[in-house]
């Protein structure tokens, strides 16, 4: 089982839209069966899941305190991929979160206070040696502010080739438990999700590779 954890210090980054909106994106992609998991004590993504009317992806409760154990069961109950939610700070019990991940996305939106922010986010990744990405959200159309924030971004880390742009159908998804996936699977906002799934993916498969050739060999 391969886990995306999304984690961001700045807060209304979209974490929470994006965890379901790429569980459903791996759903309908066929890279199932997927698991949600809430580590925000404002357990947004939890009221969701609450409000949706079909089966999957699944939702398993857990603190962080016991993070480590579930994610092990789920694996062993064959779980492909686990998405995890986490709170708008970086603290200690973020570190043992991003810990676990096999890739750290990093939603940011683009404004100077967002870029400020990206720097502790990154910090963590690097010190717990986890492969990362960022993803620009809540873009408007045509502003140079989102080119200028890919721009900085890259200087850092690997940027999603796919742009997050701030349209209502997002927020109006997450109201009764559905994507945009769903609501609209041909617009342009389910494409870009579809999109950054694809990235995600991608981003895992390699490093999954990386990491077997620069695993030293026995005799």
């Amino acid at each position: 089982m391969q886990t995306i954890v999304l984690a961001s210090q700045k807060g209304g980054a979209g974490k929470t839209t994006l965890t379901a909106h790429l569980a459903i994106a791996a759903e309908k992609a066929g890279d199932s069966p997927c698991v949600l998991i809430d580590t925000d004590p404002q357990a947004s993504l939890a009221a969701w899941w609450n409000g949706r009317k079909e089966d999957t992806p699944a939702f398993a409760p857990a603190t962080l305190k016991e993070l480590s154990s579930i994610l092990k069961s789920l694996e062993a109950a064959g779980y492909a991929y686990a998405f995890i939610d986490t709170p708008p700070a970086i603290t200690e019990s973020i570190r043992a979160v991003v810990k676990l991940a096999d890739f750290v996305l990093i939603p940011t939106r683009p404004s100077p206070h967002d870029l400020r922010a990206i720097g502790r986010t990154v910090e963590l990744a690097n010190e717990t040696s986890r492969p990362f990405g960022f993803v620009v959200t809540q873009a408007k159309p045509n502003s140079r502010l989102t080119v200028q924030a890919m721009a900085v971004l890259s200087t850092h880390g690997v940027v999603a080739p796919s742009i997050i742009h701030d349209r209502v159908d997002f927020a109006g998804s997450m109201i009764d438990g559905r994507s945009v996936l769903e609501i609209d699977p041909r617009g342009r906002s389910a494409a870009e999700i579809v999109e950054l799934w694809s990235f995600v993916k991608e981003r895992i498969a390699e490093n999954h590779k990386k990491r077997k050739q620069d695993k030293p060999k026995t005799r």
